[in-house]
């Protein structure tokens, strides 16, 4: 089920999306500190990642569209918060929107989506970290219920200086 406003639609991302996808990753990881991976991926790089991201689960992947153009304007994921067992009732989330795309309400939409869509699983808690300053990401986060619990100070090192990351949760 897709949720839609007039010009957005949101549903499962699929494999015809990874080359867009994989485009959008690489202008975050090529132009912002909001990734802090610092190499570009090909798309067959990036295709495990979505992959682990099925249309059920805990694990989701949802894409943001135009109405129109079918156009991706964003995407939001829920992905295992750490790889140690009793972690299992955990989730990191985060949201892209594409550039240009902002302020159309997409980040709301794609949370909106995932959030429903998680609604059944056996979660308990879902966390994100956002690379400071971002308050715009944190505006969101807050929004859907998340409240902040900490930073990381000087966590990251990317473009020849050291980012911090507030971290954020929300229960599920």
């Amino acid at each position: 089920m897709a949720t839609e406003r007039t010009d957005v639609q949101v549903r499962p991302g699929v494999e015809d999306d990874l080359k867009a996808l994989t485009d959008l990753y690489n202008h975050y990881v090529r132009e912002t500190p909001i990734t802090f991976d610092t190499e570009p991926f090909t798309v067959e790089e990036r295709r495990p990642w979505l992959l682990s991201h099925p249309e059920d689960g805990p694990y989701r992947l949802r894409v943001a569209t135009d109405a129109d153009s079918q156009e991706i304007l964003g995407y939001a994921t829920s992905s295992p918060y750490r790889a140690k067992p009793a972690y299992g009732t955990s989730v990191e989330t985060t949201v892209y929107v594409a550039p240009g795309a902002g302020g159309r309400g997409v980040g709301t939409l794609l949370y909106t989506s995932l959030f429903e869509a998680l609604a059944g699983e056996d979660l308990h808690r879902a966390y994100a970290g956002i690379a400071q300053p971002n308050e715009a990401s944190a505006r969101l986060h807050e929004r859907f219920g998340f409240r902040y619990v900490g930073t990381y100070r000087e966590v990251g090192r990317k473009f020849g200086r050291y980012w911090d990351v507030a971290w954020y949760e929300r229960p599920l």
